[in-house]
């Protein structure tokens, strides 16, 4: 059966987008993107709400099937496409340690991600107030020690073997060693593991870029 056309939709620079490129380089797996999202527009069509009704990025459409949540399309192309794949292991408490992590980056991590990464890199340095945006950063510091010393004893995020973990945990590490302008607590093993990230080549082809 010939490989249906697989579509990302989606600006570069957003962190989601970056996690399913990241994965969709990971599986070895073909696409095209186009650029929607903030100055791309796009999401607010008509043709764009029929597939996501909530006007966000990314959205997956392979043939006739369309899928958004970043974490879902993850999960879903390595179930349809990357069976046996290490990356998303098939039995059930392995998966189910991979996937906590996965929520954990949408129920705990993003919401203290998006304040600061908006102030220092979406917003224009004389608009900053960086009293807010340093506290901002010490409530996230709190969350990232969990990161931190999870990766204390292990190489990557859930154990021995790189998964879906590394890249959504790996995607807002990113942005959190790499903005400036703010004071971080020492946290060297994620320096060590987001180092050890940056050797592949989805995270240098799609996270590592300057941030913007």
């Amino acid at each position: 059966m010939p490989e249906q056309q697989r579509t990302i939709w989606g600006r570069a620079n957003s962190v989601n987008v970056q996690k399913v490129l990241w994965a969709l380089a990971e599986l070895e797996l073909p696409y095209q993107r186009i650029d929607a999202g903030m100055a791309f527009g796009r999401t607010r069509e008509p043709d764009y709400l029929a597939m996501n009704p909530n006007a966000r990025i990314p959205t997956l459409v392979e043939g006739d099937f369309v899928l958004w949540e970043s974490n879902s399309i993850m999960r879903y192309l390595c179930l349809a496409h990357g069976r046996g794949t290490p990356i998303y292991p098939e039995p059930p408490k392995r998966r189910a340690s991979v996937d906590r992590w996965l929520d954990w980056t949408l129920s705990t991590l993003q919401p203290v991600d998006r304040p600061v990464f908006w102030a220092l890199v979406r917003t224009p340095a004389a608009e900053r107030d960086m009293a807010k945006i340093q506290k901002d950063a010490d409530v996230a510091a709190e969350v990232w020690v969990i990161a931190d010393r999870q990766l204390a004893t292990r190489p990557f995020v859930d154990g021995d073997a790189f998964t879906l973990a590394d890249i959504a945990v790996g995607a807002y590490a990113r942005r959190w060693l790499g903005v400036e302008g703010i004071t971080r607590p020492a946290q060297p093993h994620l320096a060590r593991w987001l180092a050890d990230l940056g050797k592949r080549a989805g995270f240098a082809q799609f996270v590592a870029p300057p941030m913007s």
